[in-house]
């Protein structure tokens, strides 16, 4: 059995409301719509787990396995996109809806009405010093959206990866299978949100102050699942 032990550069351990949680990232495959989730969650994770832990799996890797990815060329963002996107906050840490193509599909997932009013309510916070206010309005499909960058693994680095379709079923399906309690995670560099739980009495806000400072890492790890354990 292969040691776990944390990305470079990633505190393996956590303090929350006083109680100290270990983070252990799990090297897979890269995983593609050939994969099922289960299937991974059970081959690599199941035989690490202890009594009372976590697995905690990334979005975009429940994205991939759901056909979730698709192709730069096989996006053709209408005159609205490329528009919009000019008025994204560019982050360092990812592409977000900030390019024509994330933007057009953002359009697809939410629709067009939502995504309008979300960028004028933005462009009214941002008079105010306020950021955020966009994503809290196109909500979590939005926020989902990945777009490509030099950092993400081969092939996805030509791709625009949509949110997972039903994270909680996603997340109690996975526990069926391996035993274990399950979230779907969106995290990066900067903040995160659980997305999906394998049971409802999970804390969402807890596990995401758990993952706050991305134990997965946000380039070339390959480490798409990690293991919450309570110290």
């Amino acid at each position: 059995m292969a040691e776990l032990k944390p990305n470079e550069g990633k505190n393996e351990i956590i303090e929350v409301e006083g109680v100290s949680y270990r983070r252990l990232p799990i090297k897979t495959h890269v995983i593609t719509d050939q994969d099922k989730i289960e299937d991974v969650a059970e081959q690599y994770a199941k035989g690490m787990m202890e009594e009372g832990d976590v697995l905690f799996i990334s979005e975009k890797c429940v994205a991939c396995t759901q056909k979730r990815a698709i192709p730069m060329e096989e996006i053709h963002p209408r005159p609205l996109a490329k528009f919009l996107c000019k008025f994204v906050y560019k982050s360092p840490y990812g592409i977000g809806l900030s390019i024509p193509q994330t933007m057009e599909m953002a359009l697809q997932e939410c629709g067009t009405l939502k995504i309008l009013f979300a960028a004028f309510c933005s462009a009214l916070g941002k008079m105010v010093g306020k950021r955020g206010v966009f994503y809290n309005i196109a909500g979590a499909k939005a926020r989902s959206i990945d777009g490509p960058c030099d950092c993400t693994i081969p092939p996805y680095n030509h791709y625009v990866v949509l949110g997972p379709k039903d994270p909680d079923k996603v997340s109690r399906d996975i526990k069926a299978r391996i035993g274990f309690d399950v979230c779907v995670v969106d995290i990066n560099d900067i903040d995160g949100v659980i997305l999906g739980v394998s049971d409802e009495s999970m804390s969402r806000e807890l596990y995401a102050k758990i993952l706050k400072d991305n134990p997965l890492g946000q380039s070339g790890q390959q480490t798409p699942m990690g293991i919450i354990r309570k110290i």
